[in-house]
């Protein structure tokens, strides 16, 4: 996780402009530097470095030797670095795992470099022999960028939006400052002036597609769509998805609220840093009311997995006294994401403060891959769930991908997501759609049916429910959401409500606690709120609430006949 930021022909003193980096110097507490391109006194580099590869030679906008009118700045992690350079022969001159795009960019272009990436990802790349300037986001957005770009051609990139709203231009009008699309590309000519001229803008890579990086991985799938043979192409990509996801030099922990997903991903981390010999036992982190749902689970889970286990104890008056600085880390103003926010954003604080974990892994990008939401039972039928997975998963930089992102960044951790993998989710969305589907009352059947029988995990989280994470880390009796809606009521009064179709023309709220979001979303970011295209709402049914627990379908776990 870092910060990075760039500037294209400024014509403000850039001095004054690189004051607006400092607004994300907290996505890289280790180390930060800016840097003027060479011939282009206008244009700029800023970095903030969160280092976990290679801690000597980690710094950016990386440069080597052998191509030194190449520059980059990228935030992530390239999984499959190695392999490339083995595969193509890379003289590699650093330990660095984003060196592979430099050498990818040379040989075929940057719409090979970047479908070739087996990792999460954001670029800047500057060719100043060919003149040319290329953004790209991984395929699920998971590492996050912005880019600004007005009108006579100034443009601006930087991880978070806050970044770029205070910079100067000559331009009369607002310059409107757009989240960079996921898995895709965009080539700007770099003119003699610094400004640029946007030529292209391509895809890389779709999540129902088999990714072109999976020639170079070691996991075999079998083929064929026998019930056996998918279960155990499951389990295989899973487990080499999370695998991969190990390469770090700095302690790597894992949240764990005791559902499903993130079950699974503490336990397979648990039994794969025993092979692989880490020096340290496993963290996890689970945070809650003392009966909360998720925090009883998670004991269940540690104790079961042999983690390190620890417990953060939460209450709905902290989740309110912090929900404004998730707000201003957040920049959405939706509802489900402020909710199950606050407590990612505390247990992310509580681990920078209170433990050694620097990388966190997490259960992210499940729920929409595996059909997860308690909605999907209401489907019409496979083929419109299979196209509402397809969907969700391409809007998780907005909303999932935006909240993890965001709350760990906050407190200069690094996410892993190992649902996410390239591997793992086009293999899952290429199974025939019936496979897919809630079976016998139960959502997820097809992943949990997967790891029967392994005890892996106990069989009563293998099967519990779903909950939403702020749901299920508040008590059965009194959701987070109830709390919120009560102390909002003080906040927002009958009359605002009623006139809010016309304060906020645009995704007008319909509560008060909606009202209260969007109220300090426009203090912190005015007229921003196109940032948020449609709040995150369940289908096929009626809901004026995003939590689970309001709808009609939902019973909590006690009462499930599992």
């Amino acid at each position: 996780m870092c910060g990075i930021w760039a500037l294209f022909g400024s014509d403000e003193c850039l001095s004054v402009q690189c004051t607006s980096a400092m607004k994300i110097s907290h996505r890289g507490p280790d180390a930060f530097r800016f840097e003027n391109v060479n011939g282009f006194t206008n244009c700029c580099f800023g970095f903030h470095r969160l280092a976990i590869v290679d801690q000597l030679y980690g710094m950016q906008p990386l440069r080597v030797k052998k191509f030194p009118f190449l520059w980059l700045c990228y935030n992530g992690e390239i999984y499959n670095f190695q392999a490339l350079g083995k595969k193509f022969g890379f003289d590699y001159q650093t330990q660095v795992d984003g060196e592979v795009l430099l050498h990818l960019y040379q040989r075929f272009g940057v719409q090979k470099m970047a479908s070739l990436l087996d990792g999460v990802f954001a670029f800047v790349l500057l060719d100043t022999a060919n003149r040319k300037v290329f953004l790209g986001r991984d395929t699920y957005g998971v590492r996050p960028m912005f880019k600004l770009v007005t009108d006579d051609g100034f443009m601006a990139v930087s991880s978070e939006a806050k970044g770029l709203t205070d910079l100067s231009h000559s331009m009369p009008t607002n310059a409107s400052i757009i989240p960079f699309l996921p898995g895709h590309y965009e080539t700007f000519d770099l003119k003699t002036t610094g400004k640029v001229e946007s030529l292209e803008m391509g895809r890389f890579h779709c999540c129902t597609q088999e990714p072109a990086h999976s020639l170079y991985d070691s996991a075999e799938v079998v083929s064929g769509f026998d019930e056996e043979t998918v279960k155990r192409n499951i389990r295989v990509l899973f487990e080499n998805a999370v695998r991969k996801r190990l390469m770090a030099q700095r302690r790597i922990g894992c949240l764990l609220s005791g559902g499903l997903d993130s079950s699974l991903v503490a336990a397979t981390l648990v039994k794969l840093a025993k092979e692989e010999k880490l020096p340290y036992p496993i963290q996890t982190f689970a945070i809650g009311a003392e009966d909360s749902p998720d925090a009883m689970a998670a004991r269940k889970v540690a104790a079961h997995i042999g983690s390190e286990h620890h417990e953060i104890s939460f209450t709905a008056e902290e989740g309110i006294r912090v929900a404004e600085d998730v707000i201003l880390h957040l920049e959405t103003y939706d509802i489900t994401t402020v909710r199950a926010s606050i407590g990612m954003y505390l247990v992310s604080k509580y681990i920078r403060e209170k433990s050694e974990s620097v990388v966190v892994f997490s259960g992210e990008g499940s729920d929409e891959l595996t059909q997860g939401y308690i909605y999907f039972h209401k489907a019409p039928n496979p083929k419109a769930a299979a196209e509402e997975s397809v969907r969700l998963l391409k809007e998780l930089y907005l909303f999932d991908n935006l909240r993890a992102d965001r709350t760990t960044a906050a407190h200069g951790l690094e996410l892993r997501v190992p649902f996410l993998d390239h591997r793992f989710t086009s293999y899952f969305l290429s199974l025939p759609e019936e496979m897919r589907t809630p079976k016998n009352g139960v959502e997820k059947h097809l992943l949990r049916d997967s790891f029967k029988g392994l005890g892996l995990i106990p069989d009563e989280i293998l099967w519990r429910r779903k909950e939403a994470f702020s749901d299920g880390m508040t008590s059965v009796k009194k959701s987070l959401y109830t709390s919120l809606q009560e102390h909002m009521e003080g906040q927002v009064n009958d009359t605002q409500l009623e006139k809010a179709h016309k304060t906020f023309a645009h995704n007008p709220p319909k509560t008060k606690e909606a009202y209260y979001y969007r109220q300090v979303f426009e203090k912190l970011f005015p007229g921003r709120a196109q940032w948020l295209p449609h709040y995150w709402m369940p289908r096929w049914i009626h809901a004026t609430d995003p939590s689970a627990r309001t709808l009609a379908i939902y019973t909590p776990d006690k009462e499930q006949d599992q």
